[in-house]
């Protein structure tokens, strides 16, 4: 919020200082005009510098102007980053001075670009409309100064001696004008740079978004059972004691149980045998204090997938188990965007 709150107040004074010293402003050379051929397809990026009932005036980083002209077709509409709502409607009263847009339309007779859809972002608009509502009351009390200084300007140039004196202060005020000029420029180029940096953050929160369901191993165990046994023994419970305390300070984790058997007995048996296992091993857990939402559902391999030989005693003894994993999601553990925000407003 205060950082939004230093981009209006800079784009505030520039403002004010264009507008101050507007009709010296006027003397400078005008920016060069872009002129479209009829029918011409052309989407144009760039800040409304002024407007009318049915047209404005719009100027592009490279300083080009174009005279855009709006229709009851022409749509305007939010540029939104969030796919999963609509995009807000605006009127043409909302198209206020200082604000970023991007225009899509066709050349027409007079070389203007007749806009048929109009879209800004609602943080540009919300910066813009805050320098509007500033601006727009202090030009009115410019304008009337304006107006009383010209009428002394002439007075002043009726008294014999003054006409070379009321001669440098014109030239002074064309000098503020420009400069008055180049500050609102800067100011300009600071907000577009504001805009690429929210559109990283933008692009970095839909990553993360995209990476929820990605989940990597953090922490995991290997329980063993004795041979037609699902009963855990102690040296299994001091296993998944461990595993709980080491659990408490992941966060966006679940649990997967899964459990195996040798191939000692029929498959059908093991396979039951190995549920039993896993659904032990739950219950466990459960009783410890981890929460249920947390375990994916118990599964039960049988003497499928062994980690060793089943034609051993050995290898037996290690495909009687039950495997615990602790998984967390990417997307709600990596760096989380407001990071990234402050660390794009600090550059």
């Amino acid at each position: 919020m205060k950082n939004a709150n230093r981009w209006t107040l800079v784009m505030f004074m520039a403002a004010m200082l264009t507008m101050a010293t507007a009709s010296a402003a006027q003397e400078k050379t005008n920016a060069s005009q872009i002129r479209l051929a009829q029918g011409q397809h052309a989407t144009i990026s760039g800040v409304i510098v002024s407007h009318a009932s049915d047209s404005f005036l719009m100027r592009d980083a490279d300083g080009k102007e174009t005279t855009v002209k709006l229709s009851g077709a022409t749509a305007i509409k939010e540029k939104k980053s969030n796919p999963f709502r609509g995009a807000k409607r605006y009127g043409s009263e909302q198209l206020v001075r200082g604000l970023q847009v991007e225009v899509d339309g066709l050349g027409d007779v007079d070389g203007a670009l007749a806009a048929r859809d109009i879209r800004f972002t609602q943080t540009e608009y919300l910066v813009a409309n805050s320098v509007e509502s500033r601006v727009t009351p202090v030009e009115g009390e410019l304008k009337e100064t304006g107006d009383r200084l010209t009428r002394s300007e002439e007075n002043a140039k009726h008294l014999t001696g003054q006409v070379d004196e009321v001669s440098s202060i014109a030239n002074a005020a064309r000098g503020g004008a420009k400069a008055a000029q180049d500050t609102a420029d800067t100011a300009i180029a600071g907000v577009n740079a504001a805009n690429e940096k929210i559109s990283l953050v933008d692009r970095e929160t839909n990553e993360r978004i995209s990476s929820v369901d990605d989940y990597v191993v953090k922490e995991n165990a290997v329980i063993h059972f004795k041979l037609g046994s699902a009963l855990l023994s102690s040296d299994a419970k001091e296993q998944l004691d461990r595993l709980v305390q080491e659990s408490k300070d992941n966060k966006g984790y679940v649990v997967e149980v899964t459990g195996f058997a040798s191939s000692d007995g029929d498959a059908s048996s093991n396979r039951i045998l190995s549920k039993h296992r896993a659904d032990a091993v739950v219950q466990y857990l459960a009783d410890n204090l981890v929460p249920l939402r947390r375990i994916v559902t118990p599964f039960g391999f049988g003497v499928n997938q062994p980690v060793a030989d089943n034609k051993t005693p050995a290898g037996r003894v290690e495909n009687r188990r039950v495997e615990v994993k602790i998984l967390t999601s990417k997307g709600l553990t990596e760096g989380k965007p407001a990071d990234a925000t402050a660390a794009a407003v600090r550059k």
